[in-house]
């Protein structure tokens, strides 16, 4: 039988939820989680998006993203709004205010990735992040 660590899924998948626990962590003060983070920087990179746009970008149950948008649109982080192309749809939409919580949580990302990934040099993290951009193009939305 082969060590647990020989799987490189399975180590993928624990450095992911170290990843997570680390960030959860670092966003706990706000009140929200990585899930809610997630949304809000897909939203950074669009002009708005419908919910089931997030579900599917995101891989988040359908619910799980109406939950989601509520919470940052009581926080005021995002709202939604009439789609340009179909008035009876909805978008939503990245607030200023959402903006501003991403630039002020961009340097606690960046602490997390630095903990996690202190076993690297910069030029190994570098080649990291490109095999990874490599293998999440292939089927990764």
């Amino acid at each position: 039988m082969r060590a647990l660590h020989a799987d490189t899924g399975y180590l993928l998948y624990r450095l992911g939820l170290r990843s997570g626990q680390l960030f959860n962590t670092s966003l706990q003060e706000s009140g929200l989680r990585l899930r809610h983070y997630a949304v809000l920087r897909f939203l950074a990179t669009t002009e708005g998006a419908l919910q089931r746009e997030l579900s599917a970008r995101l891989g988040y149950d359908p619910s799980a993203i109406v939950g989601l948008v509520d919470d940052l649109e009581k926080l005021g982080f995002a709202e939604r709004r009439p789609a340009p192309e179909d008035r009876r749809s909805r978008i939503v939409v990245l607030t200023e205010d959402g903006r501003a919580f991403l630039r002020d949580t961009d340097q606690a990302g960046q602490r997390v990735t630095d903990e996690l990934l202190t076993p690297l040099d910069p030029a190994e993290r570098d080649t990291l992040h490109a095999l990874l951009l490599r293998v999440a193009g292939n089927g990764l939305a």
